[in-house]
């Protein structure tokens, strides 16, 4: 008996301390020589490329590098570093930004490293135009739409709820009957009366847990999905739906901005908010709009449409400036017009009429911020090394703003987060409103 409950005892020790899989012992950087990443058209950046095992240089590596202005690189080598290092250098005629992509191949694997340096990026300005109805059609399809009543469902989940949030699945109609948004709903426990935020999805077809931390702070939160489901069925559903009835949903009606897939899904934002209004103990003051990807562009829209919003914080905003490839820029994910890093911009008088290219206007998150008055609050973030969000949309999109705003890049984020970065985010959002 002893022997086994020794045996019991080491094994429990053991356990916990399993080792964790953390970053990979072979890196490559690419270091720009100024600290914050940012030039003057004209000025030239200098790059340091260096591949490192267990934090010294590997001598004899083969590399591929790819240098020029993103999605439009026209240097690309394959060379081998002596000594595991390399001097780079690199300019811009123009605002925008000048990456260096580097993969390096050790013992069979690949590895990555970038840098995108900015060029006057103050300068960037975007290449969509406004549609003269742009704020017509929208403010039209906002008033058709809510002729169709909420009527409202709400569903305690006793598993999520804490002492100081209770939660809920909510539904209500969207656009026209029976065409429904589901969302997770999260209200403190306390009576009273809170500020709200509506937390907006990225690209994808998921369930959702809501915001449980943010309302135990004091506010309501309220997380929505876009595609017209609930938000907590199992995994499988979702996976087979990606891949299945809602596989690349963003091309859906892309030539005609009726039947766009994101007419629905901006106006279910909209409608979000009504749900707020007339169903939660909503303040009537405070109201944030948030997300990150295509939730960024949802952020974006949402704060454009709808002045209630007093606060929005769009992070790496997808869908914005789908026309800068048709003048050889950097465009926006899904990078509509952009054609495997071939510059088209030879054709741009023809597709610059064609029903997609105008029914992109629609659906560009530059078109809505350029909506955004001066009572509401911005805070943008994003990062330089993103090569799903090129930075040029980025930083065009945030000078198009008017109102009050805040920058705050994290230049070596690709399409992730730092930590630091999401600590910043959470924090500017609880200011804001209040807490």
């Amino acid at each position: 008996m002893k022997r086994l409950l020794f045996s019991i005892f080491a094994l429990l020790t053991l356990l916990p301390v399993g080792a964790q899989i953390r970053g990979n012992n072979i890196i490559v950087t690419v270091e720009p020589d100024h600290q914050d990443w940012n030039y003057q058209v004209g000025e030239t950046a200098a790059f340091t490329v260096e591949v490192r095992r267990s934090g010294t240089l590997v001598s004899g590596v083969s590399i591929d590098y790819a240098a020029g202005p993103e999605m439009y690189q026209d240097v690309k080598k394959s060379l081998t570093l002596k000594e595991g290092t390399l001097k780079l250098t690199g300019k811009m005629s123009q605002p925008g930004f000048y990456r260096v992509d580097v993969t390096a191949h050790v013992d069979g694997k690949d590895y990555r490293g970038a840098c995108a340096a900015s060029f006057s990026p103050e300068k960037l300005q975007p290449s969509t135009v406004m549609p003269a109805d742009f704020r017509e059609f929208w403010e039209n399809a906002i008033k058709e739409a809510r002729y169709t009543a909420l009527e409202p469902t709400k569903r305690l989940l006793p598993e999520r709820c804490t002492k100081d949030v209770n939660v809920y699945e909510v539904s209500f109609q969207n656009v026209r009957w029976n065409s429904r948004t589901y969302g997770i709903l999260c209200v403190p426990v306390k009576e009273g009366c809170y500020p709200a935020l509506l937390r907006v999805p990225g690209a994808g077809v998921r369930p959702y847990q809501g915001d449980v931390w943010t309302a135990s702070q004091g506010i309501i939160t309220l997380e929505i999905g876009i595609h017209g489901i609930p938000v907590t069925m199992e995994q499988k559903v979702y996976d087979d739906l990606a891949n299945g009835a809602l596989n690349c949903y963003w091309n859906f009606g892309k030539d005609n901005r009726d039947q766009s897939y994101y007419k629905r899904v901006v106006l279910g934002c909209i409608r979000a908010i009504d749900y707020i209004e007339q169903f939660t103990p909503w303040n009537g003051h405070q109201l944030g709009v948030t997300g990150s990807s295509q939730g960024g562009f949802l952020s974006l829209a949402t704060a454009g449409l709808d002045r209630r919003v007093t606060c929005y914080a769009p992070v790496h905003a997808a869908l914005c400036d789908h026309t800068n490839s048709l003048r050889g820029i950097a465009c926006g994910w899904p990078h509509y017009f952009y054609k495997g890093g071939e510059n088209i911009a030879t054709g741009r008088e023809k597709l610059e009429n064609s029903d997609e290219v105008v029914t992109s206007r629609y659906y560009d998150g530059v078109n809505f911020a350029r909506l955004i008055t001066d009572k509401q609050k911005g805070w943008f973030s994003f990062g330089y090394n993103d090569d799903v969000v090129p930075p040029t949309t980025a930083w065009a999109t945030y000078n198009v703003v008017t109102g009050p705003k805040e920058l705050s890049p994290y230049q070596a984020t690709w399409h992730f987060w730092f930590q630091e970065q999401w600590d910043e985010w959470q924090g500017w959002l609880l200011k804001e409103l209040g807490r």
